[in-house]
């Protein structure tokens, strides 16, 4: 079996990779790679000192577009991986394991909730055990909140969250438009749940493995949004709109209508009413729009020359 690449993007992160690293690194068949993001702390000199690989940026990108490079300078399949995130024993092998069965094309790990980076601050409640995306088309985290132990056997998921996810090298070759595996108009929020639903349009699936643990220190939650700086919510509620253009299907809009257009509906006078500043988003979902056909394009084509292999599961 070849290895598998570890990729793990730092935006002046050292501190955090102190504590991620070293766990990567003891995964049997791991190849650990960190994206210097033109980083100007410790990032380098860390990785040196761990013999860790590095994939240096001269300036700094996006995260869709740093992870974009980092897959293109790498082989094999590829976890992605926070540098918020620290793996247990074991996680590599019990992903690559889910990985190995007919269909999957992706795996989302059990993420563990944890206040910090260190054993004394992990918690015993659920990160996620996966996306989904519900009638609305609004996505969001499998279990958060719950007690761990309450998804402890295996299922199907819509996708894995972006913080820590393992897909095979072939679904990444066969989502990809022209160089971009992640889309770049994106930026960032939701730029891993448009990714899976590509997966899912071209027939692959996502696998929940409660096996493969990792523990999160978390950013961003629905719990928290409020805390998030205007900008990012906004970006936030652009991404949703580009993913849906980009990846509803006609039968899909047809049969969940009521939801989407009655979610659309209540946005629009949450956005009039309460968060104003949320219109720039409707502008720049509008000023994306023609790109998003283009990617669109690209992807529906795909799915017309071949026939998806193992079924698709439609967003629920």
């Amino acid at each position: 079996m070849s290895r598998t690449t570890v990729l793990v993007l730092s935006v002046d992160e050292a501190h955090r990779l102190e504590h991620c690293l070293p766990a990567a690194l003891a995964q049997p068949g791991a190849r650990v790679v960190v994206i210097d993001n033109a980083c100007t702390d410790r990032t380098v000199a860390l990785c040196q000192e761990l013999g860790v690989e590095l994939v240096r940026l001269r300036e700094r990108r996006s995260y869709a577009a740093a992870v974009n490079a980092g897959i293109a300078a790498t082989t094999g399949d590829v976890l992605l991986l926070n540098a918020d995130c620290i793996l247990d024993a074991g996680f590599l092998d019990a992903a690559r394991e889910a990985l190995s069965r007919e269909g999957i094309g992706s795996v989302a790990p059990r993420l563990v909730r944890a206040t910090g980076l260190t054993p004394p601050e992990r918690l015993h409640v659920l990160d996620t055990a996966g996306m989904r995306i519900d009638r609305r088309r609004k996505n969001g985290l499998v279990g958060h909140g719950e007690p761990e132990d309450r998804y402890a056997r295996r299922a199907p998921a819509f996708g894995g969250d972006g913080a820590c996810v393992l897909y095979r090298r072939e679904v990444l070759i066969a989502c990809a438009v022209g160089a971009e595996v992640l889309d770049e108009d994106m930026g960032l929020w939701a730029s891993d749940a448009d990714l899976a639903w590509r997966a899912q349009l071209l027939g692959w699936s996502c696998a929940y493995e409660p096996r493969a643990r990792a523990w999160h220190m978390r950013f961003y939650s629905p719990t928290t949004r409020a805390a998030l700086p205007e900008a990012h919510r906004r970006l936030q509620f652009t991404n949703r709109l580009l993913m849906l253009a980009k990846n509803e299907t006609t039968a899909g809009f047809l049969r969940d209508a009521p939801w989407i257009l009655g979610y659309e509906a209540l946005a629009l006078g949450h956005v009039l009413l309460r968060e104003r500043h949320l219109l720039q988003g409707y502008r720049d979902a509008w000023r994306l729009l023609p790109a998003a056909r283009r990617r669109r394009a690209v992807l529906q084509a795909r799915r017309a020359r071949r026939r998806p292999p193992f079924g698709l599961t439609p967003p629920r």
